[in-house]
C-alpha cells in the first residue's frame, strides 16, 4: 500500500479523497491535515511516500509547505490538487518541487491515474495544466524586419519620408 497524505482545508473534500484512496485498495491516507502548519508538525516524524497538497490553505500556501515538506521530508513526492489553474500558482508551486499538479475538478479515475503515474515516474498534471505548461514554452515565430526587403531607393525614399519631406520630393 502506498501511503499518502493530505493537506486540505475543506474537510468534506478531504474525506471524500481519504474515501477514494481507501476504495482504490491501492493507496491508505496515514495523515490529514487543515493546514501547512498541521503538517509540517505531523509528516516529519513518519513521512509518507506521497502528499496531496492543495494551494490555498490557511495560513501558510501550499506551495509554501511543499518547500518546507521537500526539505524536512526529501524523498517524500508532492502533488497539488487544486482548483487554482493560474500559472502564478501552477509555476510557483513547481519551482517548490511539487512533482505534479492535478486540478480538484479532474475525474476521481483521473486523481489515482495521476498518483499511479507518479509512482511509476512521472509527473502527473491534469490536461489544461499541462497546455499551460506547454505554452509558456512557446516562442512567437520570428518575423523578418519588413525594412530589410526594400530596395536600397526604396529605403532611401522612405528615410526622405521620415524627414518630412513631401512625397515627389
Amino acid at each position: 500500500m502506498i501511503t499518502v497524505a493530505l493537506l486540505e482545508d475543506d474537510l468534506a473534500y478531504r474525506r471524500g479523497i481519504e474515501r477514494l484512496l481507501a476504495d482504490s485498495g491501492r493507496f491508505v491516507s496515514v495523515g490529514s491535515y487543515g493546514s501547512a502548519e498541521d503538517a509540517l508538525r505531523g509528516l516529519p516524524r513518519q513521512p509518507p511516500q506521497v502528499a496531496l497538497c492543495d494551494i490555498n490553505l490557511p495560513g501558510m500556501s501550499g506551495s509554501a509547505a511543499v518547500a518546507h515538506l521537500r526539505q524536512r521530508c526529501p524523498a517524500l513526492r508532492c502533488v497539488m490538487l487544486t482548483m487554482f489553474d493560474d500559472a502564478e500558482n501552477l509555476f510557483a508551486a513547481l519551482q517548490a518541487g511539487a512533482c505534479g499538479y492535478l486540478l480538484k475538478s479532474s475525474l476521481p479515475e483521473e486523481i489515482l491515474a495521476g498518483l499511479d503515474e507518479l509512482l511509476a515516474g512521472g509527473a502527473p498534471m491534469s490536461r489544461p495544466i499541462a497546455r499551460r505548461v506547454l505554452a509558456s514554452f512557446a516562442r512567437p515565430s520570428a518575423r523578418p524586419d519588413p525594412l530589410s526587403e526594400l530596395t536600397v531607393r526604396e529605403r532611401e525614399t522612405m528615410d526622405h519620408l521620415a524627414r518630412g519631406l513631401a512625397y515627389k520630393e
